[in-house]
């Protein structure tokens, strides 16, 4: 929510239509910015059914690439835009076709990173939500009743679960939503949409569990802006909405962290962004100042398999998991 935000391959940009470039975006029903009356920063309001959106780049339901898609739920994933139909992946780019976020990349042990401005506020996002997200996944994949009620904040947020695996941290899946979701049962229902439904693997298997790192993103201060650069390299995600060759309207996102990792500039985003959205003819910068632009930040926590384990056999049963933890050596 990577090459960008989930480990994936730098795709190469260009402004002219890629061959056979496919993935299209959901469609939005927000207007253009047509004037500065219309055109004022304000709050994007996060109500409303929960959509799913790939963070990273990637269209839900068959898009290639890192991305993410927006659906209701949105993945998000490197190098891609996300579509928002209901399930959202997280990557290099997203499809948004609901709300979408995340941000940041993780060091080898549990790291948070947050995009908003320094010391605004104290961090909601924990290591206990990522440790709950893998309660959740390994009660799935080995058949135990899922974990009971987590002791963090149940307040709404829109939000992203990211799986990234092995030593590289390639992108594994990622989805989430850009509508606020309590975060007791957003987070146990990303984790599995994220883990077995990204369009874009195959669903995950025990073996893969001592391999994964997880994240997880909370979205916060939705702006709209009137220009489309008027947004920051690292700071903030995007979410873009445009119409296309076809006069039909779509949307895509990045979390904040993607453009920084791939190394792209502003216009290199906004063309990735409009690619993974499914926009095909020549890219111009006139067409580039007729995209509706709403920036965001978010804060993120990145987990490992093992650290996972450390912090469970510490903690065990405290947040009321209630199934035993396997040794070490049984994932090793």
């Amino acid at each position: 929510m990577a090459a960008g935000c989930c480990g994936v391959k730098k795709q190469k940009l260009s402004s002219s239509p890629p061959s056979g470039s496919g993935g299209g975006g959901g469609a939005s029903s927000s207007s253009h910015c047509s004037g500065e009356s219309q055109c004022r920063a304000g709050e994007l309001g996060l109500g409303g059914a929960g959509t799913r959106l790939n963070g990273l780049g990637g269209l839900t339901g068959g898009g290639s690439g890192s991305g993410c898609t927006l659906s209701p739920p949105q993945s998000c994933g490197g190098g891609g835009g996300i579509s928002l139909s209901p399930p959202l992946s997280c990557g290099v780019g997203t499809l948004l076709s609901t709300p979408a976020a995340a941000t940041a990349s993780s060091p080898s042990s549990s790291s948070a990173a947050s995009s908003s401005s320094p010391g605004s506020r104290k961090m909601v996002v924990s290591a206990e939500m990522c440790c709950f997200c893998f309660d959740v996944l390994y009660c799935h994949l080995y058949g135990y009743q899922q974990p009971r009620t987590p002791r963090f904040t149940n307040e709404p947020y829109p939000l992203f679960v990211t799986w990234k695996i092995g030593r590289d941290k390639r992108l594994r899946g990622c989805i989430g939503t850009f509508s606020a979701m309590n975060l007791h049962s957003g987070l146990r229902e990303y984790t599995l949409t994220s883990a077995l439904k990204d369009s874009r693997f195959p669903p995950m298997t025990r073996d893969e569990l001592p391999r994964l790192f997880c994240s997880v993103s909370l979205l916060t201060n939705f702006e709209d802006v009137c220009d489309y650069l008027d947004w920051e390299v690292g700071v903030h995600g995007i979410r873009i909405e445009f119409i296309n060759e076809k006069g039909s309207k779509r949307t895509a996102t990045y979390l904040p962290e993607v453009a920084k990792e791939q190394g792209w500039d502003h216009i290199q985003t906004i063309d990735s962004l409009l690619r993974k959205g499914g926009y095909k003819a020549p890219i111009t910068n006139e067409f580039r100042k007729t995209i509706k632009l709403t920036r965001y930040r978010s804060e993120k926590m990145t987990l490992s398999y093992a650290e996972y384990l450390a912090h469970r056999q510490h903690h065990h049963f405290q947040n009321g998991i209630g199934h035993p933890l396997p040794p070490y050596n049984h994932y090793s």
